[in-house]
C-alpha cells in the first residue's frame, strides 16, 4: 500500500478497510484480518493497524468479539457511505466549486461532460 502525505496513515489503513467492505471483499458479519496479519500484509506497525480497527469500531463498522477478533458490522456499509459522504461534502466538493468558479466553469458544461464520459 502507498501511504500518501496528507493523511495519517491509521486514517488511509481505516479507509482500505472501509474499501474492502465497499466491494464485497469482506463480507457484512464476516470476521477480518487481525490486527498483526493486516499489519503484516501493509507492512506497518500492528500498533497502527489496532489504531485504525480503534477508530473504525468506535464509527460503529467494526465489533470486537472478545478472544475472536474483529467482525464487519451488519450496518457497515451505510455507516461508511454517511461518513464518505459527509467528508466528501465537507472537502472535495468546497474545492471542486473552487476550482469551478477559477475557470469559469458552468453548471451545464458539468453535466454535458458528465452524460459524455460517465
Amino acid at each position: 500500500m502507498q501511504f500518501k502525505e496528507k493523511q495519517a496513515i491509521y486514517m488511509q489503513i481505516a479507509d482500505y478497510v472501509c474499501d474492502n467492505i465497499l466491494t464485497g471483499k469482506w463480507p457484512l458479519e464476516e470476521k477480518i484480518l487481525s490486527v498483526r496479519d493486516l499489519g503484516v500484509k501493509l507492512e506497518v506497525n500492528p500498533n497502527t493497524v489496532m489504531r485504525s480497527y480503534e477508530y473504525l469500531q468506535q464509527q460503529n463498522i467494526i465489533f470486537n468479539k472478545r478472544g475472536i477478533g474483529f467482525f464487519v458490522a451488519a450496518d457497515a456499509i451505510n455507516i461508511i457511505l454517511q461518513i464518505r459522504k459527509k467528508r466528501f461534502f465537507e472537502t472535495e466538493l468546497s474545492d471542486f466549486f473552487k476550482t469551478l468558479k477559477l475557470l469559469n466553469i458552468d453548471m451545464q458544461e458539468i453535466v454535458e461532460y458528465y452524460k459524455n464520459h460517465v
